[in-house]
């Protein structure tokens, strides 16, 4: 019987990534609590956020993406085996990286990179123009 309600793949890929990290299930202590934010009287009232403590690394996860506590289970120890590849792989996760860009995306960009994007813009404009067919009246 499937541990979590997530597809068999899914929860297979699950358990051989925290293989290959070597997190065991014996290392991870599991707390169900209360969440917290939106969500009114049914988040006051079930604990389906989950957090997780890597007992050796000392990692601390918490998650209530979702309403059902087993499928928030899951998505914790996603997350936790997120935060001990990053910290053996000493690299940014793809989830930081993701973020990085955005954040990039939407600054702001200087005065002179907006001018280089508008002369860039006028100077295919231009090229464009050029590709029109001629027509007749207009010779």
């Amino acid at each position: 019987m499937p541990r979590y309600p997530v597809s068999p793949e899914k929860e297979w890929e699950l358990l051989e990534r925290m293989a290959k990290l070597g997190i065991r299930e014996e290392d991870i202590e599991e707390k169900f609590i209360r969440g917290a934010g939106s969500g009114g009287q049914k988040i006051n009232k079930t604990s389906s956020c989950v957090q997780l403590t890597h007992v050796p690394s000392g990692i601390e996860v918490r998650c209530q993406s979702e309403r059902s506590q087993a499928l928030n289970r899951f998505l914790a120890r996603r997350r936790l085996c997120e935060k001990v590849a990053e910290l053996i792989e000493g690299e940014k996760s793809k989830r930081q990286q993701e973020i990085e860009k955005i954040r990039r995306q939407k600054r702001r960009r200087s005065r002179r990179a907006k001018e280089k994007m508008l002369d860039e813009k006028k100077h295919r404009g231009k090229l464009k123009e050029q590709r029109k067919k001629v027509r007749e009246d207009d010779v």
